[in-house]
């Protein structure tokens, strides 16, 4: 584990590199101990990947070597409890193909194989959240079969309605609400995957188990 500054009022806590997947229980262990039990001063505890970020208000921390010790501590009960932290399973209906996936095509195209393979791949993987960020409730999921890896798009779409399923590189995930993007776009679900109105208005945590699950137009309508 290390600690390092990022600017004046975050820490970032490293517990492996990258996209280390076999970290993932630690860090999900973390951000739950350090938001169940906050340090003087702390705002927010942010989990991505392999890493927690926690942001603090300088002015009530108490010092930043204290404030690093907390964390410290905090880590420690986290390692003894990690085993404790359980996965939950999400299932997201998709619609894949048509107006909705307009990039389908392109991606079995680049694969070698029919859009009916692209889909079956896709519902048959076990995806893991690794990290939400870069529109709120936006879930990066890692797991995707190798064969689909597609690189995004040379040039992004300025406006990629929400529930949109897309594959960028060796991930997918669904655009939770309206916004541009560059990954190819296969499907659309119904969920609404951010809802500020929720208790919790994001549908997907850090650690999750994602399946997609391929359906209809009509059973799509149906859902609306």
């Amino acid at each position: 584990m290390t600690l390092s500054p990022l600017g004046d009022s975050a820490v970032v806590v490293a517990l492996g590199d990258g996209a280390d997947a076999l970290a993932l229980p630690r860090v999900r262990a973390l951000a739950a101990a350090l938001a169940h039990d906050l340090p003087a001063g702390v705002v927010d505890v942010v989990p991505a990947f392999a890493s927690v970020t926690v942001f603090y208000d300088a002015a009530h921390t108490g010092g930043h070597t204290q404030l690093c010790a907390a964390i410290e501590a905090c880590a420690a009960r986290a390692d003894a409890a990690v085993v404790a932290v359980e996965s939950r399973l999400v299932e997201i209906p998709v619609c894949y193909g048509g107006e909705f996936g307009p990039d389908l095509a392109d991606v079995a195209a680049r694969a070698g194989v029919s859009a009916e393979a692209v889909i079956a791949l896709h519902t048959g993987a076990n995806l893991l959240v690794q990290a939400v960020g870069f529109a709120p409730g936006f879930g990066y999921l890692a797991g995707l079969p190798e064969k689909i890896h597609t690189p995004r798009r040379a040039t992004p779409r300025t406006n990629v309605p929400a529930g949109t399923v897309g594959i960028g590189g060796e991930q997918t995930g669904v655009y939770p609400l309206v916004t541009p993007g560059g990954w190819n776009l296969i499907g659309r679900t119904p969920l609404a995957m951010f809802d500020a109105a929720r208790a919790e208005p994001a549908l997907l945590r850090v650690g999750d188990r994602v399946k997609f699950r391929a359906i209809g137009a009509e059973e799509f309508a149906a859902w609306k």
